[in-house]
């Protein structure tokens, strides 16, 4: 271990991160969000007497590290600057070892299988992305079997899914039935069919 890393982790960043929270509620009050790549040194300079830059560095690599906060990254929630604005997107890549990090956190803790939910949330990771299956895995890097996967079935759902709306969408365009009438028909609801036609809720 680095002697400055040894420095870190011999710091006590609870009375650092109590100040964070005074100073930027938005960012480090009861509610976390995503922090703006480069906050640091945003946060060096507004404060630049409140705390050492060694203080500011333990104290961001704890939050960053919580389970609150990588929850809030696994969202795919905006990253928010120091005035707690959201300001740009969460890269695919940090969403996914963030939703895989919480999964596995959450995994070592309970006895429920929990491969459902990390599923449907690799499921709407990837939708948000826009990223094709291809691009995506190399996006992310995936390596591990349990990774692999787990994207695997995700990606096998986002399919399942695409191949049942474009059935209904055919079913749809050959009925010559409005929409609220197809539904009723289908047992669906009117929701459903749109989004399978491709029209707005």
């Amino acid at each position: 271990m680095s002697e400055e890393k040894k420095k870190r982790n011999s710091i006590d960043v609870r009375p650092v991160l109590d100040r964070l929270a005074q100073f930027h509620p938005q960012l480090f009050g009861a509610r976390f969000v995503p922090l703006k790549l480069g906050i640091f040194h945003d946060l060096m300079a507004a404060h630049p007497d409140a705390f050492t830059k060694e203080e500011l560095k333990a104290a961001l690599g704890v939050h960053a590290r919580s389970t609150r906060y990588l929850e809030a990254v696994a969202s795919g929630t905006k990253r928010h600057d120091i005035d707690g604005q959201p300001v740009e997107d969460v890269s695919p890549d940090h969403v996914h070892h963030a939703i895989m990090e919480v999964f596995r956190r959450r995994q070592s803790r309970s006895k429920e299988n929990l491969r459902p939910w990390v599923v449907e949330r690799l499921v709407r990771a990837v939708d948000a992305s826009g990223l094709l299956r291809d691009e995506y895995f190399e996006r992310v890097s995936a390596k591990d079997d349990e990774s692999l996967a787990l994207l695997q079935e995700a990606f096998a759902e986002i399919a399942a899914r695409n191949a049942k709306r474009e059935a209904v969408r055919r079913a749809y365009e050959t009925s010559g039935k409005s929409v609220d009438e197809f539904a009723q028909m289908y047992g669906m609801t009117a929701g459903e069919v749109r989004a399978a036609i491709g029209e707005p809720a």
